[in-house]
């Protein structure tokens, strides 16, 4: 049908040089040396997951899935060191994928560093230095046992989360990651390829 609609309501389109459309076409032609190419350059890694696509694609079709597919091939095949956003996925792997098996959280104020969160201004700091008593005035259960969020995960609750990710190819995945980071960058530090990652000084 190639409407456009995906494109037009795409809130990374609006920002960036990103077409949905353009990629749903690139893969539906087949053509193995372009689809190579979306594999190995930034455009894959803008999409923000918000699946506006889906809501609004007259055909139901949803270029946001499809984007998750063609960066999971890009993951597997070490592709993603090539572009500037695709490096990025190892700051992702090291920092989310941690939270989450060690924690239950993708993020977490106790894990998030405000000196590297500039754009938040002093309100991230102050919030991080008086959380225990500002928390709860949220409705956030901080550190806290049962119900809310930011409580304390059970044990038995991150056994689970952590064999979901043995089992589903997850850890499989992350180490990937890291091993084709560390060999594209020849950074073998886990924390100094992290801070390049994610400053932008991976050249």
């Amino acid at each position: 049908m190639n409407c456009g609609t995906c494109t037009a309501i795409c809130p990374a389109a609006e920002f960036y040089d990103y077409d949905p459309r353009k990629i749903c076409d690139i893969v539906q032609r087949e053509n193995e040396e372009e689809i190579d190419n979306l594999l190995r350059n930034d455009g894959i890694w803008y999409c923000g997951q918000c699946m506006s696509c889906k809501t609004r694609c007259p055909r139901g079709n949803v270029p946001g899935l499809l984007i998750t597919v063609l960066r999971k091939i890009s993951q597997e095949l070490g592709y993603f060191t090539e572009s500037t956003k695709g490096i990025q996925q190892f700051a992702l792997a090291k920092a989310v994928g941690s939270n989450i098996k060690e924690i239950g959280y993708c993020v977490h104020p106790d894990r998030v560093d405000h000196e590297l969160h500039p754009e938040q201004g002093p309100i991230w700091k102050w919030y991080k230095e008086n959380i225990e008593d500002i928390a709860p005035k949220l409705g956030a259960n901080y550190h806290g046992d049962g119900p809310g969020a930011l409580r304390t995960i059970r044990k038995e609750t991150m056994e689970e989360v952590n064999k979901i990710f043995e089992i589903t190819g997850g850890d499989e995945l992350l180490n990937k990651i890291k091993t084709y980071a560390k060999n594209k960058t020849g950074i073998k530090d886990d924390d100094e390829l992290f801070r390049r990652v994610y400053t932008g000084q991976t050249e």
